[in-house]
């Protein structure tokens, strides 16, 4: 006689998370994400503003070189028109071949927007030192805002 089959048990083994679980770590990963994404957006921000001051300094030290080359004077004008003079080469009388471009390309801010040059500089845009006005409308690309960036302010 056959001994009495007794029926088998599997034992089921969880495999997965429960509800609780993943609404538990999502709720963690919220709360890091509360304080972690406002310190980035500042930061950011700083960021941006330095960048744009340093591309100003760039563009600055384009319009004293030039001047160098040219007794002393900064190019007149404002906006495109001077930008393009700092691009285009110049042919000069002591050599057959044209000088080198003052800029390499149009200068921009961090917001990608081209930077702005006034000289003589105008309103309150005139510094003590005579040198050309150079600024970026920020990030409001508005002119003449609380966020502007410019070399007549800074140190």
């Amino acid at each position: 006689m056959h001994a009495a089959r007794r029926p088998s048990r599997r034992r089921f083994t969880r495999s997965g998370f429960t509800l609780i679980e993943v609404l538990l770590v999502l709720a963690i990963l919220g709360v890091i994400a509360a304080m972690v994404v406002p310190n980035l957006l500042g930061t950011q921000e700083k960021a941006n503003i330095k960048a744009t001051a340093i591309s100003i300094k760039g563009f600055e030290e384009a319009v004293k070189i030039y001047a160098v080359d040219h007794d002393g004077l900064f190019p007149e004008g404002n906006g495109d028109s001077v930008i393009q003079t700092l691009m285009s080469p110049e042919q000069t009388a002591e050599s057959a071949t044209p000088r080198a471009p003052y800029l390499e390309r149009i200068p921009l801010d961090a917001w990608k927007q081209p930077l702005r040059y006034e000289y003589p500089a105008s309103g309150n845009r005139q510094s003590t030192t005579g040198k050309p006005a150079i600024w970026s409308a920020g990030p409001d690309r508005q002119d003449d805002t609380a966020d502007d960036v410019n070399n007549w302010s800074q140190n």
